[in-house]
């Protein structure tokens, strides 16, 4: 009775499924932790397929489990790693599958080391080992361009420094310059398609890509990747001058020449016009003294043959010249004529013989002999097949004659046995036998009664 009573005095409890335990823990934690920072250190970081980043936040003492979905990392300049110390701003709730509570990341800030610093080196490492800063696919620098394309702003000291000097020491030149954005939201882009238009026109020989100084985060238009890979792609060499002589891009080591400023990109191109100048200067040099010198020994060699016995009497021997020279024409001229008329006799003879060749009378002869060589053959082929008729009849009738059934006609009569076996002698069937009997008109089955042999 006892027992009974204590039972009934205890209060009811309300009993929880899991997933309404863990639905009021999630409602908890997103009412209570919406827009909170963490500072700790990444680890087990890790991209799924979506995109989407999934690492945990530890601290010495302690761990909780992150999400970085992939339209939160838009304008993120650096990719989490392992090891890295960062602040992630978000807000914290529950998965309700595992039971576990996380932070949903949207933001993330670097610790220590700046942002793009650490961008910069994540791509210039994952770059270089694919292949895009190897010098032995870089191109050459073409000889003589006579169409340069320009990408900058037009609106910079760049451009202006790199016409100066282009048009000063280059000026027959075709410069095209293609106006772009060099810092800020869609920089990178407009980048991107001015690199794919000259590739695609094929107008200029050679591209330098200008801007000049600035911090890395106005410089960070030509640390992006797609930058980069338009660079990696072009099939026309690239000349990079970004910035100042100490500023480094991903650009730089991905184009072909890197200059340090775009002053010195435009006197990159110069200097090969330069270089080539000089060297014909060079063989220009080198040709007239090869030419002096065969001057000279054409000179020498001119006075031993004046000082020669020969050259004293030069009128003389110009005459003796004409003179042969006169004869020679005439025999030549002699010659010429001989040669022509035993030409036109031969032609007039091949004339003669094609005239009097009438090819009318040749294939009417032709043709009477054909008609006639046909009618010959008909006849005796038609002879031929008369002679095969008649023998062909002859031996029929000697078969026809000669045959058993036309000695049937005369009385007698062939004797088979039930097998359709010849009889010959009587010793082939037995007393009470079936024989066979053909006639010359119908045939008879006997049985045999008696036989005699002789």
């Amino acid at each position: 009775m006892t027992e009974q009573l204590t039972f009934n005095l205890m209060p009811d409890r309300k009993t929880f499924t899991v997933s309404e335990l863990t639905g009021k823990i999630r409602d908890l934690l997103a009412k209570n932790f919406t827009d909170i920072s963490v500072q700790g250190e990444i680890s087990n970081c890790r991209e799924a397929q979506s995109g989407h980043l999934y690492f945990t936040l530890k601290d010495d003492r302690a761990q909780v489990r992150c999400v970085y979905f992939k339209q939160q990392q838009r304008g993120i300049k650096f990719r989490p790693e392992d090891g890295l110390q960062i602040t992630v701003r978000g807000s914290i709730s529950v998965y309700e599958q595992r039971g576990e509570y996380q932070i949903y990341v949207e933001k993330i800030e670097l610790l220590g080391q700046g942002a793009l610093q650490l961008a910069f080196e994540q791509l210039k490492k994952r770059l270089e080992a694919e292949g895009l800063f190897d010098a032995a696919r870089k191109k050459p620098l073409p000889l003589l361009p006579s169409r340069i394309g320009i990408i900058t702003s037009p609106k910079g000291a760049a451009v202006r420094d790199v016409v100066r000097i282009l048009t000063r020491r280059f000026p027959n030149v075709h410069l095209t310059v293609y106006p772009v954005r060099v810092q800020g939201e869609g920089s990178a882009e407009e980048i991107v398609k001015a690199l794919k238009f000259f590739n695609a026109k094929k107008i200029v020989d050679v591209l330098i890509l200008a801007r000049g100084g600035g911090s890395m985060e106005d410089l960070w238009s030509f640390n992006e990747e797609i930058v980069a890979r338009a660079i990696f792609a072009s099939e026309i060499p690239v000349i990079s001058g970004v910035g100042h002589e100490t500023d480094f891009s991903i650009a730089d080591f991905v184009a072909d020449v890197r200059a340090s400023t775009p002053s010195a990109a435009a006197e990159l191109v110069v200097q090969t016009r330069r270089e080539f100048d000089k060297h014909i200067a060079d063989l220009r040099e080198t040709l007239a003294g090869l030419i002096r010198y065969r001057l000279l020994e054409f000179s020498r060699h001119v006075h031993e043959l004046s000082a020669r016995r020969g050259f004293r009497r030069p009128l003389d021997l110009l005459r003796q010249q004409r003179q042969r020279a006169d004869e020679m024409t005439s025999r030549l001229a002699l010659g010429l004529r001989a040669r022509l008329e035993q030409s036109r006799k031969r032609f007039t003879a091949a004339h003669l013989r094609i005239a009097s060749f009438d090819f009318r009378v040749k294939i009417a002869a032709f043709r009477l002999r054909l008609e006639k060589r046909t009618a010959e053959l008909g006849i005796r082929i038609e002879r031929l097949l008369r002679a095969k008729r008649e023998r062909w009849q002859r031996l029929a009738l000697q078969l026809q004659e000669r045959g058993p059934l036309k000695v049937l006609e005369r009385g007698y009569a062939i004797a088979s046995d039930a097998a359709g076996n010849l009889l010959r002698s009587a010793d082939q069937v037995q007393i009470g036998g079936a024989v066979a009997i053909q006639l010359h008109r119908g045939r008879l089955t006997t049985e045999v009664k008696k036989k005699e042999i002789p």
